[in-house]
């Protein structure tokens, strides 16, 4: 039986602080998030959130959001069922935070001793995500030693804070 990718469930992550822009910035985000990292639908994500204006400070993905999925659409051919399950969600005006646990097979999935521990940052300005930073920690050997293989190749030069 196919698992499905988990979905973002804005219900229970929100928080009743959250101003209503942040509260907006959230749902982007979510939306963003949910069509790159669990549907992997790159057509969408392109279609609605290209713009000239994203920077990215992860130095292993090319600048942009052409950049971005074109790593991932590239990355998804080797690991289909990966995906992106949101723990907690932190916004502060125009920042939205997402902890999350990623993993490549669909048995590892709630397995917090498989894929990868990620904390991503955006920055929204009039309604467009201009910029992304993130840190991860691999969470299983594959991980690490993927990790290791792949995080020499410096795609931008950005910067990483």
């Amino acid at each position: 039986m196919k698992t499905k990718a988990p979905k973002i469930d804005l219900e229970t992550l929100k928080r009743g602080h959250w101003s209503t822009e942040e509260a907006g910035n959230v749902e982007l985000i979510a939306d963003f998030v949910q069509k790159l990292m669990n549907d992997h639908d790159f057509d969408a994500v392109l279609d609605r959130y290209r713009n000239g204006s994203y920077v990215q400070h992860n130095r292993n993905i090319p600048d942009g959001i052409d950049g971005l999925v074109g790593l991932l659409r590239d990355f998804t051919k080797r690991f289909p069922d990966y995906s992106y399950d949101v723990r907690r969600i932190i916004a502060d005006g125009d920042q939205v935070v997402f902890h999350s646990h990623a993993t490549l097979k669909r048995n590892h999935r709630g397995n917090d001793r498989k894929g990868l521990n990620i904390t991503d940052i955006w920055t929204i300005r009039n309604g467009e995500i201009v910029e992304h930073w993130d840190s991860l920690q691999a969470l299983d050997g594959f991980m690490r030693f993927y990790s290791l293989m792949t995080g020499g190749n410096i795609r931008n030069t950005n910067g990483v804070f």
